[in-house]
């Protein structure tokens, strides 16, 4: 993991993880230790946290099929102001028009979606990029939750 302190309250974040589910956790635990030492999203950081989990999940699951020989890369960048966070995989993408709404009733059964839905709800922005292999998200600091959010769309 690379992290390089900007002289003051900001971090910026490079890491690559192996494409396993267990690989998760002990990363996310460490970026939110690094975002609250910054003083970043005081008020949301358990937002933040959900939506990077739900993104490296969407890598690892759906983009890099669990596959050992791929990794996952991660980029963050705390301010004081604001984080955010890219999550680029190393899968042949998807086409963001595809993945249906986990809420209609009609999906209500399936299990594909939630991940997506859930980053949306809870970051300012989410937008899927490069043929869906990168997720950027968004969040700023001590904004009410639901407020100025611009919609995206992920597994």
């Amino acid at each position: 993991m690379t992290v390089h302190n900007q002289g003051g309250p900001c971090i910026e974040l490079e890491h690559s993880l192996p494409s396993k589910v267990a690989a998760i956790s002990p990363f996310v635990d460490k970026v939110m230790r690094l975002i609250r030492k910054c003083g970043c999203a005081d008020e949301s950081e358990n937002d933040v946290e959900i939506a990077l989990r739900e993104a490296l999940a969407n890598a690892i699951i759906h983009g890099n099929h669990e596959d050992p020989a791929k990794r996952v890369h991660v980029r963050c960048h705390c301010e004081p102001s604001e984080i955010s966070i890219a999550v680029k995989d190393e899968g042949r993408g998807f086409d963001v028009d595809t993945i249906a709404d986990p809420t209609a009733p009609e999906n209500q059964g399936s299990i594909h979606g939630r991940g997506i839905y859930l980053m949306k709800a809870l970051m300012d922005e989410v937008r899927f990029e490069d043929g869906g292999v990168v997720v950027r998200m968004r969040k700023g600091a001590s904004q009410a939750s639901g407020n100025n959010r611009q919609r995206g769309s992920r597994k």
